[in-house]
């Protein structure tokens, strides 16, 4: 269940306040959490790195896997130059 979908509920009555909060804390700690889905036009989405999904067909998911071993290398010659994000 989404977060609109359980303040709506919320709204409605249909959902106690203390129900609404325990499913909106499951949300969040779901946020950090990845996951994979298929979309409708057959290519597959990974959940949960960013706002939106990062959509991919299968050839470019085999192609960026096969090219791991260089980001992680670029990553590790680069560090000093490179920014995280705090969360």
């Amino acid at each position: 269940m989404k977060r609109e979908e359980i303040l709506a509920k919320l709204a409605a009555g249909e959902l106690k306040v203390e129900e609404a909060s325990k499913l909106l804390a499951e949300l969040d700690q779901q946020r950090g959490r990845l996951s994979c889905k298929v979309s409708e036009k057959g290519e597959m989405s990974i959940y949960g790195l960013q706002r939106m999904p990062v959509t991919l067909y299968m050839e470019q998911w085999e192609r960026l896997l096969a090219f791991g071993d260089e980001m992680r290398r670029f990553i590790k010659e680069h560090e000093a130059e490179l920014k995280r994000k705090e969360r």
